[in-house]
């Protein structure tokens, strides 16, 4: 942790989180903290309780019992979502958009901007998150033209064009080609750098493993781990993958992170 990191308040900190999804109790008291300049990966099997987790985090899952706190602010009152840049679980819902690569990294630029009119800076933006993702090539193409893990690549490059403070990705690898996966993880590598603050979840660590500075591994809505990436994890996947809450099934190329 940074001495940078010490004198502040976590960038995240989840107390105490319960929540169901319908009558099944899915988080049963998980605490998660994320100080400034970490990456941690929210390690699971099928059904642990990740994605809920992390869906939490940004309000789009309540809690019956517990808080989140962002940046030391109160979910509840915090309104700075500009300093948040969220990549969720890649769906079919990401098809048919009728947009352009450009116009869909644009919006998620949007929570910057003043009455929506795009600055010099603005562009500027949008044209490195586009060119961060190795997509400036097809900028003007259509997103239904894209492949997969093309696909995934704009919705990383939309949460990037906010410049975000902290970046939280949903499986941002979980079926993604082998080439699209090598520049996913170098634009990662870049933001880390830059001191970005991470929280990923993942089914295996594979080429982010040397970013990951804590994993915290769920079991059964629980924390059976917080610390160094446990090494049967490193080396083989997680049997099973969350499943895509259904209230997400729209969400991949909205405007905004909370529209």
């Amino acid at each position: 942790m940074s001495a940078r990191g010490a004198q502040q308040p976590p960038v995240i900190a989840l107390r105490g989180a319960r929540a169901s999804l319908g009558a099944r109790p899915v988080l049963r008291g998980v605490d998660l903290t994320v100080e400034h300049g970490e990456v941690v990966a929210l390690l699971g099997a099928n059904g642990s309780g990740k994605s809920t987790a992390v869906r939490a985090v940004i309000g789009r899952v309540p809690l019956s019992e517990g808080r989140v706190e962002l940046f030391g602010t109160e979910l509840r009152r915090f309104r700075q979502w500009a300093r948040v840049g969220y990549v969720p679980q890649r769906t079919s819902a990401a098809s048919g958009v009728p947009a352009t690569v450009r116009e869909v990294v644009t919006s998620g630029r949007l929570s910057r901007t003043r009455l929506g009119l795009l600055s010099r800076a603005d562009r500027a933006a949008v044209d490195r998150a586009i060119e961060l993702v190795g997509l400036d090539d097809r900028a003007k193409d259509s997103v239904e033209a894209l492949s997969g893990g093309q696909h995934q690549r704009v919705l990383i490059a939309r949460a990037l064009a906010s410049e975000p403070e902290l970046l939280i990705m949903d499986e941002p690898m979980a079926g993604v080609d082998l080439a699209s996966q090598e520049v996913l993880a170098s634009t990662l590598r870049e933001q880390v750098a830059a001191g970005t603050t991470v929280l990923l979840v993942l089914h295996e660590l594979g080429a982010i493993e040397p970013l990951i500075d804590r994993a915290v591994v769920l079991r059964d809505g629980c924390v059976v781990h917080d610390g160094p990436p446990p090494k049967a994890v490193g080396q083989h996947a997680l049997p099973g993958h969350d499943h895509v809450h259904p209230h997400a099934a729209g969400e991949p190329l909205r405007t905004g992170l909370l529209s």
